[in-house]
């Protein structure tokens, strides 16, 4: 099996182009029946961060037109249609946000006072070998 092409749409480059593919949509005809909304938010659910402008370059490239010149109201509704989908996705697992890093100074030990301690050794084994 030989790798897909690129995809050679208007507005669609190389990034954007490399991310839909690893979402599953190679081709124009893909992304046609997806829609630019369903593709826009198959690229957010895979972990990409894509900005809104993926999502009007995509309609841009369903259109044949340059995504700046994508009509104000048809941005407005594009952009409801996303927070609509966005609504229904589930609310991102994960740590919380990363407290403060501080840092911990911690006075050194006389060497001699304390031995070093083996940790692979049990206590009273001399070389580390069972005896049976």
């Amino acid at each position: 099996m030989t790798a897909a092409p690129p995809i050679k749409m208007r507005n669609i480059g190389p990034k954007s182009a490399a991310w839909l593919r690893q979402v599953g949509l190679r081709t124009q005809e893909d992304i046609a029946a997806a829609g630019p909304v369903d593709a826009f938010m198959r690229v957010k659910r895979a972990g990409f961060r894509p900005s809104l402008n993926l999502l009007y370059a995509l309609e841009g490239a369903l259109a044949d037109c340059h995504w700046q010149e994508v009509p104000e109201a048809r941005r407005q509704l594009l952009v409801a249609e996303y927070e609509a989908a966005a609504a229904l996705l589930p609310a991102p697992r994960g740590r919380p946000a990363a407290s403060p890093v501080t840092t911990t100074h911690h006075e050194q030990q006389d060497h001699e006072a304390s031995p070093a301690f083996d940790l692979f050794d049990s206590p009273g084994d001399d070389d580390g070998e069972r005896e049976d």
